[in-house]
């Protein structure tokens, strides 16, 4: 099952949603489940709606309270929980790897999780970033110099993949080798 992260914003840009509707479609292509935010607008319901219309089986983890009636897509399986925190747990155990399509601060903090759980060794998993336009270019130079600047591990950054098509997110998933001098998990008991 992959982890599809985007933005819910209706107003996203055609562009975007036509990315979104692509990568939905090219996952359920090849029978991939995906889990994902719950959201029926912006890249989020773009997605979904294509990727059902292709078959796939989309699963949406929804906080309670999150999204009106309206904003909650109703063609995916639901699963309700408490909080962001909570969603997001629920997503990485599921998922097998993350792809990120465009979105705001609700993505990018997905996306930051998840890196920073593979840089503390929570899980080894990979991160697609899809980015034809140069949407995350920024983030991806900062992620950069950042590990110049010894903030972010070498490996840990390792873990992130950019690909220009939804065509290429499932070669970079299938092709992905996790770094093996990632920080194990922490313990209390170490002496």
């Amino acid at each position: 099952m992959l982890c599809v992260f985007a933005g819910s914003a209706p107003g996203a840009p055609r562009e975007d949603l036509a990315l979104a509707a692509a990568v939905g479609a090219a996952l359920a292509g090849v029978g991939v489940p995906i889990v994902y935010g719950g959201g029926s607008t912006g890249c989020m319901g773009a997605m979904a709606d294509a990727a059902l219309a292709a078959g796939a089986r989309v699963v949406g983890v929804v906080p309670t309270g999150l999204f009106t009636a309206d904003e909650v897509h109703g063609g995916v399986d639901l699963v309700e929980v408490a909080s962001l925190h909570e969603r997001k747990q629920v997503m990485l155990d599921r998922a097998d790897a993350f792809v990120v399509l465009p979105g705001g601060l609700g993505t990018l903090d997905e996306l930051g999780e998840v890196l920073t759980w593979a840089q503390l060794g929570i899980h080894a998993k990979p991160t697609v970033l899809v980015d034809p336009e140069g949407y995350w270019r920024p983030l991806v130079e900062w992620i950069d110099r950042a590990v110049l600047c010894g903030y972010v591990s070498v490996p840990a950054r390792d873990f992130l993949v950019t690909v220009r098509d939804a065509a290429d997110v499932l070669p970079a998933v299938r092709a992905f080798v996790a770094p093996t001098a990632t920080r194990g998990p922490l313990s209390l008991d170490q002496t």
